[in-house]
């Protein structure tokens, strides 16, 4: 398989250099996709799609999917990365010791998820070079991961024709990530009534007092062993003379169970609700009584593969098929992969060897890039 597809180590961390250094911050993907498009038009793609999600997620590119037709009597199979980044992000340059790169120390380095696209695109070009018979390859790339999934729920599922592929998107070498919780996200708004706190602040109702006595009688951080509570932000208030208001908190709520992440959710809103609604006046004197609006927008879905599913039986077959042992694993984040499990497309996540993600100390060693792409043409070619 791979002893037919050279390996070229050096073209592939020249096009990872390239990536990383053509900026792609979340919404501002553009330059990245089209020197993507540029790039898998030279392999010969036969078809490079732009979804035209830009209209809902704000980027100033689409998600892009582009084909690579193959042996027809072979089931389709996709690869996606997602081609933004996190901040900072401007003006990345490559540091290279030895098969280690790093960023300039100012900016993340992008390997995250720039180390996956350049591993499809040297097993592309292997593939292509030595003419291997492969299945029909979909490369579909994301915009706007990074601040909530955006371009992976924007995407139509019916503009994919495989049915099952791999999210080439987490830390380490040689795992793969089978299970990640679906998630809640909190937008919760509490309302009291200003006063001037020196003259007369029996008049007011501290939105930030109730907020305080609701979120330390919730439970937060790991809750259980499948789920995690978190209150992210907290913004109130106008100045130290005045009661505030106004208390504006968002938060999340992840679990590896569904029924568990509604059953935690509702016990959240129940607190904040008990609350404000029990609150009294101890004065009698208070202009007003508090209020609670209290919304859930549900985040991404949970993700869960067992070992029987094909997806997961076929990269086992061609991890050994190179003498690659794999781990398993279970993550405490959500990907495009949830979304595309979401769509009932089998997707399990590989690592592609990144480490210290989203910090200046980001950093991938070139072996494990290599490692990478021999997996890869191994699920396009098995």
């Amino acid at each position: 398989m791979t002893d037919q597809c050279p390996i070229n180590g050096e073209r592939l961390a020249a096009d990872f250099v390239r990536l990383c250094e053509t900026d792609s911050p979340s919404r501002q993907e553009g330059k990245v996709a089209a020197l993507l498009r540029d790039i898998f038009a030279e392999l010969g793609a036969a078809e490079i799609i732009d979804d035209g999600s830009a209209a809902v997620t704000g980027s100033d590119t689409g998600n892009l999917i582009i084909r690579f037709p193959g042996d027809p009597s072979r089931d389709p199979l996709f690869f996606n990365c997602h081609m933004d980044t996190v901040e900072p992000a401007r003006g990345v340059k490559v540091r290279r010791e030895g098969d280690l790169f790093f960023s300039s120390g100012d900016t993340v380095l992008g390997s995250d998820d720039k180390s996956g696209i350049a591993a499809i695109i040297e097993a592309i070009r292997c593939l292509r070079e030595n003419r291997s018979a492969h299945r029909p390859l979909e490369i579909v790339l994301t915009t706007c991961e990074e601040i909530g999934l955006l371009g992976a729920k924007s995407l139509d599922p019916a503009l994919l024709r495989s049915r099952m592929g791999y999210a080439l998107d987490s830390t380490g070498f040689g795992t793969v990530i089978t299970g990640a919780p679906a998630a809640n996200r909190l937008n919760i708004t509490v309302r009291g009534v200003a006063a001037h706190a020196g003259l007369h602040p029996e008049w007011g109702i501290s939105a930030i007092t109730l907020a305080a006595q609701a979120v330390s009688s919730s439970p937060h951080g790991r809750v259980d062993d499948l789920s995690t509570i978190n209150f992210g932000t907290i913004q109130g208030g106008k100045a130290t003379n005045i009661v505030a208001d106004q208390v504006v908190i968002r938060g999340e709520i992840r679990s590896h169970a569904t029924g568990r992440l509604e059953s935690l959710t509702g016990q959240v809103r129940d607190i904040f609700a008990r609350t404000v609604s029990d609150w009294r006046d101890p004065r009698g004197e208070a202009r007003g009584r508090p209020d609670l609006t209290f919304t859930v927008e549900p985040d991404f879905p949970v993700m869960k593969l067992s070992a029987d599913d094909p997806v997961l039986r076929h990269v086992d077959r061609a991890a050994r098929s190179i003498g690659l042992k794999l781990q398993y694993a279970i993550a405490g984040g959500g990907s495009d992969a949830n979304i595309f499990n979401g769509h009932g497309l089998q997707t399990a996540i590989i690592a592609t060897g990144m480490t210290n993600v989203h910090s200046t100390d980001e950093q991938v060693n070139l072996a494990d890039m290599v490692g990478l792409t021999r997996l890869l043409i191994a699920l396009a070619t098995l």
